[in-house]
Formats: structure tokens, sequence, C-alpha cells
């Protein structure tokens, strides 16, 4: 997920988050999670400077609230970033980046994810550094290359270097010094430079060369090594394919059979609940019971650390520790490399493959989904890698669902969301992401305990057991072998194809324009609601001339589409006579629901749709939307003594415009309700049902619950109400969540840290809020201070509360320079003691 977003929200006026990566920051033994993000200000005389800000993070940052600040490196003269190996490392295409940062004051080590995501993030870095020269380098170029450690007395690693006057980040002290000139970083010319502009499309051997490598070769030449290997893998990497490239690769695709050949490989799928324990027994029964070492190790973990450190902050020390243990489990007496890791709160996976195999792996991507309460927490939820193995795609998914056999539903939901949120980022930026369903990944009904589940072809389980003997854990591991059938390239069948394609295309060159005919170009979504999905589709047929489409931003606007609406997918190549499904999304949330219940947007909205050197087609969105409590500020909803639903939307319009401040005055309106009627109905709801309700507000309800909950406030009909107490819950969390000014109101922050743990000041600084924000915040004080005298059976407890609801209540004003992890600290301290003082 783009978590640029989050950081975003954290930078003052004038900053801009270009990109972010999610790394792991090393020191000695010492292993934390950090978020980098590269981030531009724009000087007042018009140049521009860079930084990289550096944060700590809890759970998947989603919003600023989940950062805090941990330093900033101003990206100046004497800024160096060098890729580095550790002694007797092993290293694989598709395996982490370790990427060591410098400056005259400081030296910082971190594993950053392979993938193209971290291929844009450092090439976005080598664009940002002073000296940088676009008219003389291509801007899409990334230049990193890993040396083996008997060669580094030697030959250094290579180093991203500039030399130009420094700058000065707004608010820190320059870094002055030297650094190494780009001229002279490249060292004795044994750093692989991808400069795509120089490729030729002239010739076949040029375009798509295909050449064996021996491996030290391939160990130099990595990450960016788009053209050293000859199989569809490394064809499909490739980035910025112009048309006629595009279709040679699909041509390829299509003749696959033509060239490659089925190898079976075996492969170890494993998983393992281990209840929060730490290894303290040896592995091998389990991974190294079979009479033959698997070629690929696919290891699960879930439940991997159970404290609530661990749910609401990222780092745990039981992934080192059972890392450790699966590699030292590993089949005796066989070379394995680590491929990756990837890891949700206490959801894990891991991947290696045999060194003789490390080659041919590419296209290594990961990803996570939580599918917690408001779809942050990771307690549940799912981790998946996908990757090619010679000209195979394989996706292996590891997921922690729902206990107990009445939470069957929990666990569909689960499931479907897990398959329909995990995205894999391809190399090619261009090209839409790849989901688990486009693995063939097919739906049904998913087991809940310790199982292997798996799907494709040519694929032979040749065991499926669990393994008795290990006591770590009140769960058994469990392991099935496979042995499945990988197709291998047969180079000079590649070779005579690749030319039989360019030949054919030599005679179409320029044949035609392209065009396509739409089977719809209007689309009217009805009655659309808060937080539930509508999806209206049409499809687009090609003609005789392969082309390539995207949706194009209109004039003077930032985006194709608006905030709520999406394209799926929204860029895209046809071959000849081809036909694609474009899906068209509105989802409306917390960012977009006020505009729409005041009337300042409208569902409304005009998508041109470009086609590569042809012409364009435009398409129109129309629909209405139902207004809803969701989205709406307190003061507007005290005034609402109607359902929302029942009011004019004129009179919706009126009091969601309305400015905070002249609901005290009284001149013109009837005196408000003292708290919105919609809070006081799910607080009085779960009140009455849940205050002895184990884990709420930590586990998620269900989607389909929440929109009847939604239904019924904003209809008034909560006599109606029929819902588990976690769904209401939820609802109340997002109800928080969606309100465009929180009920400390932003003015008022500032103030809250500073007398944080002074409660007779806080008190004070809460009666300084607006009537309606502070008969909201009392009442909610009140209604969770019954909820912990009630923590024996709900195992509720200060913290956990103050850690939920302290992000909800107590927001920093959007724009404002984010707080760093001490004060951040103070704003849940500023909950805590509302909550262990009762009045």
């Amino acid at each position: 997920m783009d978590q640029s977003v989050a950081i975003q929200e954290t930078l003052a006026e004038g900053e801009y988050c270009l990109i972010a990566v999610q790394g792991v920051l090393c020191e000695g033994d010492s292993r934390q999670s950090r978020l980098l993000g590269l981030v531009r200000y724009r000087l007042e005389h018009g140049g521009q400077e860079h930084a990289l800000f550096v944060y700590t993070h809890r759970r998947m940052a989603i919003t600023g609230d989940d950062v805090s600040l941990d330093q900033i490196v101003p990206i100046s003269r004497d800024f160096t970033l060098e890729e580095v190996s550790r002694e007797g490392e092993l290293y694989i295409l598709g395996s982490d980046v370790t990427v060591q940062l410098d400056t005259a004051e400081l030296s910082l080590v971190f594993q950053l994810p392979f993938g193209s995501h971290t291929r844009t993030f450092l090439q976005e870095v080598a664009r940002a550094c002073p000296g940088f020269d676009p008219s003389t380098q291509d801007p899409e170029f990334l230049w990193l290359s890993r040396y083996r450690c008997s060669e580094r007395e030697t030959e250094p690693t290579t180093r991203l270097g500039w030399n130009s006057a420094p700058g000065t980040w707004p608010g820190c002290a320059r870094i002055g010094g030297g650094g190494p000139s780009f001229e002279d970083s490249r060292p004795n010319g044994k750093g692989l430079l991808v400069d795509q502009s120089s490729w030729s499309q002239d010739k076949p051997e040029n375009l798509l060369p295909r050449q064996n490598k021996s491996k030290s070769e391939i160990t130099d030449m990595v990450r960016s090594s788009t053209i050293t290997v000859a199989d569809k893998a490394h064809i499909l990497s490739m980035q910025k394919f112009g048309l006629r490239d595009t279709i040679v690769k699909s041509h390829l695709i299509q003749k696959e059979e033509d060239y490659t050949y089925i190898q079976n490989f075996r492969f170890f799928v494993g998983t393992y609940n281990v209840n929060g324990q730490s290894p303290k027994e040896c592995l091998q029964p389990w991974l190294s019971h079979g009479v033959q070492a698997p070629d690929v190790y696919c290891v699960g973990f879930q439940e991997l650390d159970l404290s609530k450190e661990a749910f609401f902050f990222h780092d745990t020390p039981k992934e080192e520790e059972w890392f450790k243990a699966v590699s030292e489990g590993l089949y005796p007496g066989t070379k394995y490399a680590k491929v990756k890791l990837i890891r949700l709160v206490g959801i894990m996976l891991l991947l290696y493959v045999k060194q003789e195999h490390a080659e041919y792996i590419s296209e290594v991507e990961a990803e996570t989904v939580g599918t917690g309460i408001m779809g942050r927490m990771g307690n549940k939820g799912g981790v998946a890698i996908r990757f090619r193995f010679h000209n195979t795609s394989i996706c292996v998914v590891n997921s922690h669902l729902a206990a107990h056999t009445e939470e069957y539903e929990r666990r569909n939901q689960d499931y479907k969301d897990i398959c329909s949120r995990m995205q894999f980022c391809q190399v090619d930026p261009s090209l839409p992401p790849l989901t688990i369903n486009k693995h063939d990944e097919k739906c049904r009904a998913p087991a809940w305990c310790d199982r292997v589940l798996w799907k494709g072809k040519n694929i032979t389980q040749l065991s499926y057991q669990s393994h008795m003997a290990l006591k770590t854990s009140d769960h058994k591991p469990v392991s099935s072998v496979f042995d499945i059938g990988v197709r291998v390239v047969n180079e000079e069948l590649y070779r005579k194809t690749l030319e039989e394609i360019v030949r054919s295309l030599d005679k179409l060159e320029n044949a035609n324009i392209p065009s396509v005919s739409l089977s719809r170009r209007e689309f009217c979504f009805q009655n659309v609601k808060f937080m539930q999905l509508q999806v209206e589709s049409f499809t687009i047929q090609n003609g005789p001339v392969p082309c390539q489409f995207e949706f194009i931003n209109k004039p003077d606007e930032e985006s194709y589409c608006k905030r709520w609406l999406n394209a799926n997918p929204s860029r895209g190549f046809l071959l000849p006579d081809s036909i694609i499904k474009i899906e068209l999304e509105l989802f409306v949330n917390k960012t977009t629901a006020t505009k729409l219940n005041s009337g300042e947007d409208k569902i409304e909205d005009i998508l041109v749709l470009h086609l590569d050197r042809g012409k364009d087609y435009f398409l129109s969105v129309s629909g209405n939307y139902m207004p809803s409590c969701f989205g709406s500020p307190i003061h507007t909803l005290c005034y609402m003594k109607e359902p929302i639903l029942d009011l004019p939307l004129e009179t919706i319009r009126h009091l969601t415009l309305m400015q905070l401040q002249t609901e005290d005055d009284g001149s013109h309106l009837e005196k408000p309700m003292d708290i919105p009627k919609e809070l006081w109905m799910m607080v009085d709801y779960l009140y009455r049902n849940a205050i002895q309700q184990e884990d709420l507000f930590q586990q998620p309800g269900l989607r389909l619950e929440f929109e009847h909950i939604r239904d019924c406030l904003d209809t008034g009909t909560i006599d109606h109400l029929s819902a588990s107490n976690h769904s209401v819950a939820e609802a109340l969390l997002l109800f928080l969540e969606s309100l465009p000014e929180p009920v400390i109101c932003y003015r008022a922050y500032r103030s809250c840290l500073e007398c944080s743990g002074n409660l007779t000041a806080s008190n004070q600084v809460i009666t300084t809020l607006p009537a309606c924000h502070r008969n909201v915040f009392t009442y909610l004080m009140a209604f969770l201070q019954e909820l912990l005298k009630n923590s024996a059976r709900n195992h509720l407890d200060g913290n956990i509360l103050a850690s939920i609801f302290g992000s909800l209540l107590l927001r920093s004003p959007a724009g404002h320079q984010k707080l760093e992890t001490a004060e951040k600290k103070k704003a849940q301290e500023f909950i805590h003691q509302f909550l262990c003082n009762s009045p």
C-alpha cells in the first residue's frame, strides 16, 4: 500500500512526500522497522531541496497518526548511498537490498524489500540529488551493484554520489562536507548502468538479448539486471516498454509453449501456529523429514507474538528468533538462500531456494493485508509473496483468520478481503498491479486452522501431514510437499520464436492508426452510500492494430478522476481484435464524505480514455450520494433533530457548511442537542450489550453488519438494529475517524500535549472546547471508564483504550509537522489520565 499518504499528513506547508518505502534499520544485532520518505521542499526563490524523512511507525502506516518522525537527512553534497553485503552472505536476485547511507555526521544501514517499489524509490533519490543532470543521464536509471565479498578490498561497492553546493533543509542544521562526483563513482566500469534510452529497437538481438552468464556475473549484475538472463521472467520485468516492445512481450507469452518445457521441482510448504512462543527445539523433524532436499521452502507462521506491544507496534524480537530457527532447520547438507521474509504482526512468511536456483528467481514482490479492526490491526489478515521461477509465476499466501466454527462469516469476509486487497506492484510501473486472483488462487470457503490449500497446473501433492513431535505450541506444525512443474526456457527455441515475432511486426509497423469501440460511455451510480462499494463495468474492443490505452488527467487536474472513483485497470495493452473489461469502482470514505454531504462535491466526473497514437474517448460518470452521519461534523449532527435522510438536501448543506463557532450564539437556530443522537445510539447499544464483551474494539466486525448499522443511524430506525457487538464497536470507531473536525478540536491539539500528565490543566483545556465537542468527550470518557470497571471480563485496560481512542479523539492538524515519538506518547497519556481518574 502507499504509505506516503501517512507521511504527507505529517508535513508542513510547502513539503511534499514524493515516495515512501518501509525498511529495517540495522544497528548491530538490533533490527527496527522504519518508514523512509523522500520529501521535497520548494524554496521561496523557486528552487527546491530534498531530504529523507525517517519515521518510526505503529501498525501499517495508514494515517499520520501511525508514524512519528525519527530524523531528517538532507540530501546535500556529502550525501552518499551504497549497497553493501555481509561477509559470507549469498546474494540472489530477489533478496532484500541492504544499503548504507552516509553523510558527514551519520551513517545508517537499512534493509529495503526487493521489488519494483524499492527500485523506484532509489531512482527518485538519485533524481533528487544535487548535481543530477537529466540532460546527460536518463532519469529512469538505477545504478546499484553488489560485489562478492572477496572483491571488496580492491573493488568498492558502487555509490550514488553527487558533487554540488549543499542545501539547508528548513529547520535543520546544514550537513557540510564534500562527496565524490557522479563521474568518479562508477568503479572501473563494473557497475551496471541501465540507460534504456540507448536500447535499440531495430534488431532483435539488441531488443531482448539472451546470453548465458556465469554465476559471478549474475552476482554482480543485480536488481536492475533486466537484460542479463534469457527467460521470460526478465522479459516481463523490463521497464519502459515502447509499443513495439509490448507487442513482442505479449506474443512471446502467447507462444510460450513453443520455447519452454516442463521440469519438476520439489516444494516444501509448511505452516505453524506458535502461540506466541519462542523456538525451544530443533525444527528439522518438521522441515527436513523427507528423503529428498526441497528445491524451494515456503514456511508460514501465525501468532508469532501475542504481546500487546506487537499488536500495537510493528517490531518484535520473535521474528529474528524464528527466522534463525528455520534457517538452522533446513535440509542438512544443502545450501539455501533466503529470498524473502514478510511479516504482519504475528503472521510471517519465509521463502528459501536452493543456491543453484537463485539465478532463476525474479519479480519477487511481497504484500500484507490486515483484516483487523478498521483494516489496520494485523492480528488477523494475510501476507503473501509472489515470484517468478524460471518462466512460471508462483504466489504463496499465509493467512490467519478468525477462529471457531461460528465465525465462518468473518473468515469468508477476511478471505475475500485478502484476495481483493493483496496487490503486487509490477516492475514496469506503467502496468497495473497483480492480484492473487490473477494467479488463478479460486474462491472457496477457507479452513481456519493449520491447513495448506493449493491450486494450479502441473502440481502433484506428495505428502500432507502434521508433526506431533514438536511441543513448543498447543498447535502442531503442518507440512505438505509438492512436485511442481515449472516452465524452463530452451534458449535456441526462444531465439527462433523471438526472431519470427520481430519479422512479422516489421510488416505491420505503422500500418494503421489504432481505434477501439466501447460498450458504454455513460455510467450512473444510484444511491451511493458511505463505505459501500459500487462497480460499473464496460468493455474495450480493439480493432486490427495493437494499441496501448490509459486514462489521462484533464487540464489543471492532478488525477484522471475524482478521489471517490477508480478505474481498474487504468492503463493496459490490447492485441489486435482483443477485448478487455474495465471496472469503474466508486467508494466514498472519510476523505470524501464531508464534501458530498455538504453538496460541495457531487457524483459527477468526466474520464478521458487516451489511445497511444490514437484518439481520446470521453466517459461520463453521474449519480447521487445518500447523505450520512458518517463524515458529518459534530455540531451539524447536534442540530439535526431528525434522521439525516429525512432532511431536505438544502438543510443538510446549510448545517454542514455552518461554521463551528456559530453553534453557540443561538441567534437563528434552535437549541442543539447535547451530543449527536447517532453517537448516543451506538454507545447506548454497547453499554447495554457489550460492557463485558471480550476483545471489544480489538476484533473487527462484519462489513454487511456495518452497512446495516449505518442505515439504521441515517434513517433513525435504531429499534431494528441487529448486529454483533464487534460490528457496532467498529462502527463507533469509524464514526469518530470520519469526523472532519475531531472531538478535541485541532486548535486545542498543542495545548493538550503541553498539559499531558497534569489532570487539572488538561480539564481546563477541555473546558475551552465548543459545548458539543466538550459534551462528546465527557460522554465517551464516562463510557470507557465503565468498560474499565469490567476489565476482569472484557480484558481491556487503560493503555489499550488510550492507544485506540487517542489517535481518534486527538488528531494533529493537517499539514503540521509530526511529533517525535516521546511527544506522541503524550497524546495517549492525555487520554489515559481521563480514563484512570474518575470524576
